[in-house]
């Protein structure tokens, strides 16, 4: 397999690498910065080449044929040890360079870092752009976008992939409407968090953990709370609890931007504080690479002034 990829030229392998990660010509072109039907054409030649489909429709997607399920391991390793081996030669100019750099952000993680981090590259790298995307926490979709991003910022407490650097911190509080008749004095009891509906996001991710706050309304005998409304993200919470019975707990930074508009109040409760980390997460053959090296070095400046405004 090796000697046939040998054949092929930098750029078919660059395409091929492109192709089997996404299994979509649309987002490999992105990557590759190549039209739709310039990915097509390299696709019909790769697949002469190798005598093989490489990519089989599967209803409105692409799979992976026998063949290209083998190459793709090698074929990323070839790009790595070449993209290691070119990163050691080259140094990232940000005031001349025009890197389009691809950043996918839990949703919670793009209301806090979005506008100073797009702020801050336009200021030191003019010429340089941001493509944001929401996190994949599905284990086999995180695992493809940490391939194919610059870098990735989510939650710690799932069991990720790559290489980790803390972000930003934050803790929950617990928010429910204003009119809410169990509030007394701004407080809501163990008894009233037992009694209370609750709204959750659960997040279906493989490997993950416990998450903090379930294990310590557990030590506070509440992990039989009545949960009324499931959602996927952070940034619904509120607006489910808004004009109900229910209660939940949200980040700080969300509750602050969100309680005069839903009308709703923070809590106090006896339970102690529950602290969250966003990191970043990024693969290990970009640890040397100078254009990530350089936005990792952005985002700490990013995240000093966030904790700084906290």
């Amino acid at each position: 397999m090796k000697e046939r990829l040998r054949e092929v030229d930098a750029n078919l392998l660059l395409s091929l690498h492109a192709l089997l990660e996404e299994r979509n010509l649309t987002h490999a072109g992105d990557r590759m910065t190549m039209s739709q039907s310039a990915m097509s054409g390299a696709l019909g030649r790769l697949r002469k080449h190798f005598d093989d489909e490489l990519l089989v429709r599967e209803g409105r997607g692409f799979v992976l044929s026998p063949l290209a399920g083998r190459l793709r391991p090698v074929v990323a390793e070839a790009v790595e040890a070449a993209e290691a081996l070119l990163g050691a030669q080259r140094e990232f100019d940000a005031a001349a360079s025009t890197h389009r750099f691809g950043v996918s952000m839990s949703e919670y993680a793009m209301t806090v870092l979005a506008e100073p981090l797009t702020r801050l590259v336009a200021q030191r790298a003019p010429g340089c752009s941001l493509a944001l995307d929401p996190l994949e926490v599905a284990r086999e979709q995180f695992e493809s976008q940490l391939m194919r991003r610059d870098l990735i910022v989510g939650p710690l407490g799932y069991d990720f992939p790559g290489r980790t650097q803390p972000v930003f911190t934050d803790h929950l509080v617990c928010v429910v409407a204003r009119d809410h008749p169990r509030l007394v004095d701004g407080e809501l009891g163990l008894a009233d968090l037992r009694a209370m509906p609750h709204a959750v996001a659960q997040f279906n991710a493989a490997g993950s953990r416990r998450r903090p706050l379930e294990v310590t309304l557990e030590q506070h005998g509440l992990a039989d709370r009545t949960v009324l409304v499931q959602v996927t993200s952070l940034l619904t919470l509120p607006f489910a609890v808004g004009g109900t019975q229910m209660c939940a707990f949200v980040p700080s930074r969300l509750a602050r931007r969100c309680l005069d508009i839903l009308d709703l109040v923070v809590a106090r409760t006896p339970l102690p504080t529950v602290h969250i980390t966003e990191a970043a997460h990024w693969h290990p053959r970009r640890e040397n690479d100078p254009a990530v090296v350089w936005l990792r070095r952005l985002l700490y400046d990013v995240a000093v002034a966030v904790e700084d405004n906290t």
